[in-house]
């Protein structure tokens, strides 16, 4: 890279070597973009210089917001950082808070300013933000006054975390009062294509967070990806789903997808699976994102809402079971798009549209992504052999001073960590997480696959299969299972499972030790935390 406008370069400093990178791919004319790209200009900004001001982009149960509103929102903000904070090109900015307007506002503020943007979870804890604001040198921060109890507790071990301010704030110094005293225009910072526009934590399901970096041309790449040739959205969507815009999956589908095409988007700070099937009803939205568990849930209850306009699903965050696809589809007619993607990766890589859906399947690799399957030595598998999923595309891993880099990415391949199969066609059957495959008494036992068979049973709401500690056998499929309301936690209810496994799929994948819990362990986002299953 010849040009940067960041005058602080410590994100790229920080990068690994080229030599690690995966193999970039970018055979697609829509992903050929110029040397020099701000993902704000093009997500925000010519929505509004090509007629969108007067549309709405965002919703939410309080009121509404046009796109020239936002604009000048985001404006005034990039101006507080940059006249009032002192905010440089390349400088790290905290991002905290739940889907609101001000956090949609910030995020462009950030990316006008030529910040990178490090959006956290509302739930983390002084502890994990005092890792994150280290190991990103984060100088700034806007955060929602809400949350500040959590920041203030991390501030004295975060060193160079120099200049705060929180909105929804009624004090004087706040983002709200300070933004109203700043100009309406900012002229946006001439970032490079790869200049980079944020660093994403990943979630922290399988321990310690990793920060991946992703430039401005990734976030639009995402962007002009699975959105045109799965999603194929318009100007007249409404999304509307659950997860966090801190999320890279929430960021795409809950701000930058319905953007992108001048669509609207509804921001509801928390949701239940009641309060986002009245929320479809009352938006009259037609684009949904959530993860499974949302779905199953919202399925049981379908009936008693008005879903007519709802016309697109989207799951993701982690496999989909069948038995939740069809429930859902049963309740509402809707064939359910499966997708995975990672945060190495920014967002979906492989999915299906609704008329090519194949049961059992997450999907094939969307226009402009490769993917195979590898064995253990990095040869590609047959089809119908079960193997590491490897990707590789336009967006990819780029760990910030980590060396888990290493493992992520081999001979150019992205390697997820996840156990697939691919048949003749294309077509990719999700296994389990690598880490999550089950070597009991010899058979190779995808926990998920267990899981899917128990959600079958009329009596099982939610649970989780991992592998435990035996004597006999080496490792056994223990299940942890939430039954619904009603049903009896006996033996007999164990004996039944067991048997009602055995019927479905092959019997030695049968959980020899079943555990009822009131609650399983999962993410801010949704996803089953499998380690701490294992830790119980």
């Amino acid at each position: 890279m010849n040009y940067t406008a960041h005058t602080d370069t410590f994100a790229r400093d920080n990068l690994p070597p080229k030599s690690d990178w995966p193999e970039f791919v970018f055979e697609l004319p829509e992903v050929k973009y110029p040397g020099r790209m701000n993902c704000a200009t093009e997500l925000l900004d010519k929505p509004v210089t090509r007629g969108y001001g007067h549309r709405i982009a965002l919703r939410t149960p309080d009121g509404e917001c046009t796109y020239t509103q936002l604009f000048t929102q985001a404006n005034r903000i990039a101006n507080l950082l940059v006249r009032d904070m002192g905010l440089k090109p390349g400088n790290r900015v905290l991002l905290r808070g739940p889907n609101n307007p001000m956090m949609a506002a910030c995020w462009f503020a950030v990316m006008k300013a030529g910040g990178i943007c490090v959006a956290t979870m509302p739930l983390l804890r002084a502890k994990e933000l005092t890792d994150v604001v280290n190991k990103a040198e984060i100088t700034h921060a806007l955060c929602d006054k809400r949350l500040q109890e959590e920041l203030d507790l991390a501030m004295p071990a975060c060193p160079t975390l120099a200049s705060v301010k929180y909105w929804y704030d009624e004090s004087a110094t706040s983002v709200d009062s300070l933004a109203m005293r700043q100009p309406l225009w900012f002229t946006n910072v001439a970032t490079a294509a790869d200049d980079v526009a944020l660093i994403a934590f990943t979630s922290g399901t399988t321990g310690k967070p990793k920060g991946t970096v992703h430039f401005h041309r990734d976030v639009v790449a995402m962007c002009d990806l699975f959105p045109r040739s799965i999603l194929k959205a318009t100007k007249d969507d409404v999304f509307v789903g659950t997860p966090p815009i801190a999320f890279t999956f929430g960021l795409g589908g809950m701000l930058c997808f319905p953007l992108r095409v001048g669509a609207s988007t509804v921001l509801v700070e928390k949701h239940t699976p009641e309060t986002l099937l009245q929320t479809i009803g009352r938006f009259q939205a037609t684009v949904c994102f959530a993860a499974p568990v949302m779905y199953r849930q919202m399925a049981a209850m379908a009936a008693r809402y008005d879903l007519s306009s709802l016309r697109k699903c989207v799951s993701a965050g982690e496999a989909l079971p069948d038995a939740t696809r069809q429930a859902f589809k049963e309740a509402t007619g809707i064939e359910i798009i499966d997708g995975i993607g990672s945060t190495e990766m920014i967002h979906i890589f492989i999915s299906h549209t609704p008329e090519r859906v194949r049961r059992g399947a997450t999907g094939y690799a969307i226009p402009g992504y490769q993917a195979t399957v590898l064995d253990a030595d990095g040869n590609v598998c047959p089809p119908g052999q079960v193997g590491r999923l490897a990707v590789k595309g336009p967006t990819g891993c780029r760990y910030l001073a980590d060396d888990r880099q290493e493992n992520y990415v081999q001979n150019g391949w992205n390697v997820t960590g996840d156990a697939y199969l691919m048949d003749r066609d294309g077509y990719f059957f999700y296994q389990a997480r690598t880490d999550d495959m089950i070597i009991s008494a010899g058979y190779n036992i995808a926990g998920p696959e267990v899981e899917d068979a128990l959600l079958k049973h009329p009596a099982v709401a939610e649970c989780g299969v991992v592998g435990a500690p035996d004597s006999d056998r080496g490792t056994i499929v223990k299940a942890f299972v939430l039954l619904k309301p009603g049903s009896d936690k006996s033996d007999e209810m164990k004996k039944a499972l067991q048997e009602h496994v055995k019927k479905i799929i092959a019997p030695y994948k049968y959980p020899r030790a079943v555990e009822f819990v009131d609650t399983l362990p999962r993410t801010e986002t949704g996803k089953l935390q499998r380690f701490k299953l294992r830790l119980s």
